[in-house]
């Protein structure tokens, strides 16, 4: 691998390290600070199970992060990353458990600023709803469990040393389970922005499984997170375990647990898959934040014993420090890439280009959209995703839904079909049929994503998106990601003068 790649990819484990240091810490963070649990013994366990929980299932999570904003230049995914972690690192120095899921969504903020992308505010509002949520669900399961946990211990009536010894593993049990859920939530905010980037080629494990490019990646960042436990992680154990509010061995253990529970449920895909499939709402796969969680689970314990040992300062501190993170890590970022740019003559970003051309424009006529308020600007080429909305939105009044069918349409991505660029793992993973499709398709190109897409659906209903609903959501994630995965193996990227 280029020496180079491996220097831009230090960033994200920068950002691996300080999330050990701050995050990761917390699943462990009530059992070291109510001293059930030695710190070395919860630092193994850890590590352990956050680089099981990220190789396994840590590609959930990063979909959303991705549609927030793509970015699609290696040294701008190094300066986001770099960005977001040493916000987070500065907090960490102030002791404050602080959220690298809100370090690198203002990152990524900040990339589609300078760059002149255009935020997805769908994804966006998904990611803020999560912020809100997070903490309140961690309370509203912490505060019954801890009552339900209570009243089970005086019906059992445990001798003390045996019940300090069920606490104790417990508190293990429960540590490995969130480090898991960890692993497969936040691995994303180490890694997803290296995704659409990443160096790393799928490869066959003896013939038994494929071990993925994304996996890859998210090994060498869930293993810097695993350092940063060990290094780093104590003081803000210490912090969340005992400076909060004072917690009992029993209190300690439903923290972790509803903390776990929360994570989990915002990035098992097994689970989204199981409620699309009986037709009920599913949860959005996002990566959230741990520290977050446990907090909530602290305040929801603190607050049904009637709030009077919660430490309000310190927990004004730490909300302070959320509003705060993905500000300066935004403002961070557009900073560094400015200077990245133009002092190390770095690209950061890749121009991407949008034209309604004739072609584009009987599209956009097909799908009803108002060509006509449109014809001013037809044939006219812009840089960027806002120059091109901001003309848009000059010449007609359009919804959010039409805005984004106009920008999907107009924004020019080249593809040529080279069917011996796929291995023998891309052919298993796309199906047979799927690929027969791509293989007719041979020497052909395409200007805009959408007329490959429509060449590979016309004959093959295995390429074709169903109407959206909660069952197909599920069947359309999984084209949506072939489709990705086609335009990146097959893109031709024009090169900067």
């Amino acid at each position: 691998m280029d020496i180079v790649i491996l220097l831009f990819l230090t960033s994200g484990l920068f950002l691996g390290w300080s999330l050990g240091a701050n995050d990761a810490a917390n699943v462990f963070g009530t059992a070291v600070g109510t001293r059930m649990v030695q710190f070395t013994t919860a630092a193994i366990v850890c590590s352990i199970f956050v680089i099981l929980g990220a190789v396994i299932s840590g590609a959930g999570a990063a979909h959303t992060l991705g549609k927030l904003g793509s970015v699609n230049a290696l040294a701008g995914s190094f300066v986001a990353a770099f960005s977001a972690a040493l916000t987070v690192y500065w907090m960490t120095r102030a002791s404050l458990p602080v959220s690298t899921s809100q370090a690198i969504v203002g990152a990524i903020i900040g990339w589609n600023l300078f760059s002149g992308s255009i935020t997805d505010s769908n994804a966006l509002f998904k990611i803020l709803g999560t912020w809100v949520a997070c903490p309140l669900l961690a309370g509203l399961i912490a505060a019954p469990l801890y009552k339900l946990t209570q009243r089970i211990l005086k019906w059992a009536q445990f001798h003390l040393l045996r019940l300090d010894a069920y606490t104790r593993a417990a508190l293990i049990f429960a540590g490995a389970f969130g480090s898991y859920s960890l692993g497969a939530n936040n691995i994303a905010n180490v890694m997803g922005v290296f995704l659409p980037v990443s160096p790393f080629t799928d490869f066959d494990l003896g013939g038994f499984a494929t071990f993925t490019g994304a996996q890859q990646l998210f090994l060498i960042g869930a293993i810097a997170i695993g350092v940063g436990v060990f290094t780093y992680s104590k003081r803000v154990m210490l912090t969340v375990g005992d400076g909060l509010m004072p917690l009992s061995p029993v209190a300690a253990w439903v923290v972790v647990i509803a903390h776990s529970i929360v994570l989990f449920l915002f990035a098992s895909e097994g689970l989204e898959n199981l409620l699309a499939n009986a037709g009920l709402p599913t949860i959005p796969l996002v990566p959230v934040s741990s520290s977050q969680a446990v907090v909530g689970a602290v305040v929801g314990i603190g607050i049904l014993k009637g709030g009077k040992n919660i430490d309000w300062k310190i927990l004004g501190n730490i909300s302070a420090g959320w509003v705060t993170t993905p500000i300066i890590s935004a403002v961070v970022c557009f900073v560094a890439l400015f200077f990245v740019q133009n002092v190390f003559n770095q690209q950061v970003f890749r121009e991407v280009s949008y034209s309604l051309t004739p072609t584009a424009m009987e599209r956009v006529v097909e799908m009803g959209l108002p060509a006509e308020d449109l014809k001013v600007i037809e044939g006219k080429t812009y840089n960027n995703a806002s120059a091109f909305r901001a003309a848009v939105l000059e010449q007609t009044l359009l919804s959010k839904s039409q805005e984004t069918k106009v920008l999907y349409y107009a924004e020019i991505f080249h593809t040529k079909i080279t069917p011996n660029k796929l291995t023998k793992s891309d052919r298993e993973w796309l199906g047979e049929e799927r690929v027969k499709i791509l293989d007719s398709l041979s020497g052909k190109s395409f200007a805009y994503k959408w007329q490959l897409s429509d060449a590979l659906s016309r004959d093959s209903d295995q390429w074709k998106l169903l109407e959206q609903t909660t069952v197909n959501k599920v069947y359309n994630k999984q084209i949506n990601s072939r489709l990705d995965f086609v335009y990146r193996t097959f893109s031709v990227i024009e090169r900067p003068r």
